[in-house]
């Protein structure tokens, strides 16, 4: 009774591994197939050895017939079944060991295997393994050399497995010598004590679902690792593109503020003040490092605009300003060329926008205006301020910061305006300037 529902429950088992074999997508097409063929062996075996059981001995030519035809395919899919953990084995070194050409050990299991086969047939004609009388199955004379076949098979698996045992993973190590010891174990205790045949065919079940499991986790374990490694190289891939778009931006930088002599680390102070009032304002890390390097490049199109008007000694000209006012769009047209990062072009574009909308190039106007570039606005005003020009020294910061002040609403962002006026009241030395 028990091993009749154990055999229901191994063949349904290996039913349901086959269905999942072929719908799964983190194997290789062998693998499945070569996994799938040792359940589907394994549930033929089962068919027989229950077959053989139930019809050994009947008087019936049919039963009979099949009784005869169940035994000799017990006998067949012990040795098929190895044939096949061999093409596992010998995949596992291709694919996994990355081991250009398979031991010669592995080679010699199909030729021992194939003639156990053609042993197995011709003893069926001559009867020297095995016969029958009265219809009932008895062991011949030469029965103990079935045995040779699959345990030198097995045997060679094994040293196989344990001469590579430290190139194998631990986790698939473990089912693989599972697979040739229980099957040899099996084998012998039925060898000793008729009435067992069943035995070794369930244990062969047992190590093919043991077997298939082990894999699955294994594989799951290796898509896992590739991925992560995947997710690992797209991280640095990322850093790398961060740090170039960096060294660039700090490079091209250097240029446009080595255009205005009076100006000199314009930039660099922009970008500080902005994540400043970024970080009181309670942006996180890296929205404050995105805003340091995009007021990093807020004047970038300034490269466009002559030396002599940048550097003119005194008040510009109608004409002139108009020439300075286009170097908004002059950075947009740069910045915009870079897409893996769109928001470059942001301060460049409306660092000179008012909040009352009387700003250039676009004339946007309080929420229409991005929130980056209204921060920018104010450090870019204020820097201006307290930087020497061609035409005046540095103003004093009372001046400073009354300028700031009248700009609440109409020039600036409010809220912005007032950090800028926060960090002028703490900085009582005065050391925010050129």
């Amino acid at each position: 009774m028990i091993r009749n529902y154990l055999t229901c429950v191994l063949i349904g088992i290996c039913s349901i591994l086959i269905f999942f074999s072929f719908i799964s997508e983190t194997m290789s097409q062998r693998k499945k197939l070569i996994l799938s063929s040792m359940s589907l062996i394994a549930i033929v075996l089962l068919i027989a050895d229950k077959m053989t059981a139930v019809y050994n001995g009947s008087s019936v030519d049919f039963e009979f017939a099949i009784a005869k035809i169940s035994k000799f395919l017990v006998y067949f899919l012990f040795l098929l079944i190895i044939l096949v953990f061999n093409q596992y084995l010998k995949d596992l070194f291709l694919t996994e060991l990355k081991i250009e050409s398979v031991p010669k050990k592995l080679e010699n299991v199909d030729k021992i295997i194939l003639s156990g086969i053609v042993f197995l047939i011709i003893s069926r004609i001559t009867g020297f393994y095995y016969t029958y009388i009265n219809n009932s199955y008895q062991r011949s004379s030469g029965y103990f050399i079935s045995y040779i076949f699959p345990f030198l098979s097995l045997l060679l698996l094994l040293s196989v497995i344990l001469d590579y045992r430290d190139k194998f993973r631990k986790r698939i190590l473990f089912p693989l010598m599972m697979f040739t010891i229980a099957p040899m174990f099996t084998a012998v205790l039925q060898f000793y004590v008729h009435g067992l045949s069943y035995i070794t065919s369930f244990s062969i079940c047992f190590m093919v679902i043991l077997l298939y499991y082990f894999s699955i986790l294994d594989t799951n374990r290796l898509v896992h690792e590739a991925q992560e490694q995947r997710v690992k190289m797209l991280i640095e891939k990322q850093e790398s593109i961060k740090t170039m778009v960096s060294q660039t931006t700090h490079a091209l930088v250097e240029a446009i503020d080595a255009k205005d002599k009076y100006t000199n680390g314009h930039s660099k102070r922009v970008a500080e003040y902005a994540s400043m009032i970024a970080e009181r304002y309670g942006k996180s890390k890296q929205e404050i490092d995105d805003i340091y390097l995009i007021a990093l490049l807020h004047d970038v199109g300034k490269i466009g605009i002559p030396d002599k008007i940048i550097n003119k000694n005194g008040k510009l000209t109608d004409e002139e300003y108009e020439t300075i006012k286009k170097h908004p769009k002059i950075g947009r047209e740069i910045l915009n060329k870079i897409s893996i990062s769109p928001e470059l072009s942001v301060g460049a574009s409306f660092h000179h926008e008012r909040y009352d909308g009387h700003g250039y190039p676009f004339g946007l106007k309080g929420e229409e205006i991005p929130e980056i570039a209204r921060i920018i606005a104010v450090a870019d005003t204020y820097d201006a301020m307290v930087s020497k020009r061609s035409y005046r020294d540095a103003l004093p910061q009372k001046v400073v910061r009354s300028e700031i002040e009248k700009g609440i609403g109409t020039q600036f962002d409010p809220k912005f305006a007032k950090i800028m006026l926060e960090l002028i009241d703490e900085d009582t030395e005065y050391r925010m300037k050129q």
